[in-house]
């Protein structure tokens, strides 16, 4: 291959190679770029988000397109994500059907109160974004992208994750709530009220989130998200019950699913 080769996406790390990890990371970063609101980048996109020169995002990009991964459309000269990608997706949601289960949930919360919603599961570490229903009516639109990580003790998801779930699967919580009696105070009225909310100080954004369950085990998060001005403050506002009642109706129907016969 010469002095400059195509990064392999097999994580085999030879000699003139870039690190596996680094290349299943570099690989990750670029096809994280793509969202729901922005399905189609150029290369110098691309190359931005991937913080390399373009000659490096052109090698994975070659690689990403060579294991379907990606699309590019020469005569527009975009990128889009490949066909490979949604044999990816429909075994993700085989190995979580709450997506699927809570999409048309969500999509009718979202005409109901008029603002984003979004899902979050648990990964081992922190609460990730496993869906996103855009309110695309609003001048103002707030978003989150899929695959975002969230705070454990900031975000309101984050928060669900530390109130239902054991405290020891949960990094560095146990020296924090030792530390923050605000903190642990927090979980338990979470824990009372089957929803928790947070408004960050810095950008005006407002969510609030309330848990899905399967059976006794906590499966996700379901938020809704906006700004200060549309999201009411607090736990027990119109929007706050619409969110629990949505989450509470996730959780009875991932109890009819799991108690159907074959399961």
């Amino acid at each position: 291959m010469g002095d400059d080769p195509v990064p392999s996406l097999k994580g085999v790390a030879g000699e003139n190679r870039t690190p596996a990890i680094q290349t299943v990371q570099r690989a990750a970063m670029i096809l994280s770029a793509f969202t729901v609101s922005r399905p189609h980048l150029t290369l110098n996109q691309l190359t931005a988000s991937l913080g390399t020169s373009k000659a490096t995002a052109h090698r994975y990009t070659k690689a990403l397109r060579e294991s379907n991964l990606l699309r590019y459309d020469e005569r527009e000269a975009l990128y889009s994500l490949g066909p490979q990608i949604l044999t990816l997706s429909a075994a993700a949601r085989v190995g979580m059907p709450v997506i699927g289960i809570a999409g048309p949930y969500m999509q009718r919360l979202v005409r109901e109160i008029d603002e984003t919603v979004v899902l979050s599961v648990w990964d081992g570490d922190t609460a990730v974004v496993v869906r996103v229903d855009d309110n695309t009516d609003r001048t103002i639109r707030v978003s989150v992208r899929m695959g975002s990580r969230l705070s454990r003790t900031e975000s309101a998801q984050g928060r669900v994750f530390c109130a239902f779930l054991p405290s020891e699967d949960i990094p560095g919580l146990e020296p924090q709530l030792a530390a923050s009696p605000e903190l642990r105070q927090e979980l338990v009225k979470i824990r009372e009220d089957n929803i928790s909310a947070n408004t960050p100080s810095v950008n005006g954004v407002r969510s609030i989130a309330s848990p899905v369950f399967r059976g006794p085990v906590l499966l996700a998060a379901m938020a809704i998200v906006g700004t200060t001005s549309s999201v009411p403050a607090g736990t027990h506002s119109p929007l706050a019950e619409a969110l629990r009642q949505t989450a509470a109706e996730v959780t009875a129907e991932l109890g009819r699913e799991q108690n159907s016969p074959g399961h």
